[in-house]
């Protein structure tokens, strides 16, 4: 994909996952699928925190989709936290068996919002 294409696509995936972060955490660590959404013990408050965190980011992202280049420290922001978050959550789940499930469910979800918006970011351009 070139540069056109990617910067084309980025304002939609921002929107995409601004409104996803806003609309479907909470319900999907609720009601849907806690299981693979939520982590135990169950605790409303980290709950509520994460979901608060979660929602104010997705605000800024549909703001950010109007000028991505210049809020580009907002993008990486959210491709480096959703990584580290993602990272941090696999390697607990692969050593507390009751989160395993979770492999399937809140952890590829944060690695691919990275992968995506990292994939649509601009590239440096290289001096000659």
């Amino acid at each position: 994909m070139n540069e056109a294409t990617r910067a084309k696509y980025l304002p939609i995936a921002l929107v995409v996952v601004g409104v996803l972060f806003i609309l479907a955490i909470y319900p999907m660590m609720m009601w849907i699928w806690p299981e693979g959404w939520g982590w135990t013990p169950r605790q409303p408050e980290y709950e509520q925190m994460i979901i608060g965190i979660y929602v104010t980011l997705g605000v800024f992202l549909i703001r950010a989709a109007k000028n991505p280049a210049a809020n580009a420290s907002l993008i990486w922001f959210t491709i480096w936290s959703s990584l580290v978050h993602a990272v941090i959550m696999f390697v607990q789940a692969l050593v507390d068996k009751t989160e395993r499930i979770n492999l399937m469910g809140d952890i590829p979800a944060l690695f691919l919002i990275a992968a995506v918006l990292w994939y649509l970011m601009p590239r440096q351009e290289k001096p000659d």
